[in-house]
């Protein structure tokens, strides 16, 4: 019986080691995600949440307990099964953040009236004119549609409704986005208007904390749509993508 408790207490103390190192692991690669790859709010307005969620699983769950079931003191493989759950870890760390990265933000693209969020893994690599996507947070792009002719705006508007595939996918169309700048200062809209998709509160919060911006434009996303504040005034300088519906 002894020993039983004592056996029991040595599991237990290596799961809590474990426990914490590995939720140290799991709160870099939360910071890293959201500083360079993510900002604010971008991580909600895709579905990167999903894939941090199977490494929050693998990492604060499944090798506590799996060292939990595994460790005995003096064990002669125990090195060798310890060593077994950390790779699992690992790997599933590293594929979880490669996964992740691969479906970066890239490009806030102006398209038309508004704005699209473009991930890394949605640019179609057959188009012949390449940008060099950003590793570090997205930049802003112009969609420049105005050259297109009949045939070209038709199959512009086919791949879209047919096949869900957005000019903004596509880096040929791709122009300065400071050439956008006339297009965003005509079609903004004025902030007020943000209080009929949202509460009065949160938007007098972002509008306090933003006070120069005085009209905004939509940002279409994967899985939440986001706002984008404009300073009409300045000559339509963009503010800040805020956690606002915009329609």
């Amino acid at each position: 019986m002894h020993y039983d408790v004592r056996l029991f207490r040595d599991k237990l103390k290596a799961f809590f080691i474990h426990l914490t190192i590995s939720l140290l692991t799991v709160l870099v690669a939360y910071f890293l995600i959201h500083l360079l790859w993510y900002p604010t709010p971008l991580f909600k307005a895709t579905d990167a949440s999903k894939i941090f969620i199977m490494i929050l699983l693998v990492d604060l769950i499944l090798g506590p307990l799996l060292t939990f079931v595994v460790y005995k003191k003096h064990k002669k493989t125990l090195k060798i099964d310890l060593t077994v759950i950390v790779l699992i870890q690992l790997s599933a760390l590293s594929y979880g953040l490669y996964s992740v990265y691969q479906a970066r933000p890239v490009w806030i693209a102006y398209v038309v009236d508004r704005f699209e969020l473009v991930r890394a893994n949605d640019i179609l690599e057959e188009d012949e004119k390449i940008y060099h996507l950003p590793k570090f947070g997205p930049k802003y792009i112009y969609v420049d549609l105005a050259g297109l002719n009949a045939t070209e705006k038709l199959d512009s508007i086919l791949d879209e409704t047919t096949y869900n595939i957005s000019p903004s996918q596509k880096p040929k169309f791709y122009n300065n986005f400071e050439l956008a700048k006339p297009l965003v200062i005509k079609n903004s809209q004025d902030v007020n208007l943000l209080n009929n998709y949202n509460h009065a509160i949160e938007v007098r919060k972002f509008l306090e904390r933003y006070p120069t911006a005085d009209s905004f434009l939509p940002l279409k996303a994967n899985a939440v749509d986001m706002t984008v504040l404009i300073e009409k005034q300045g000559g339509g300088k963009v503010i800040k993508i805020v956690d606002l519906r915009p329609w």
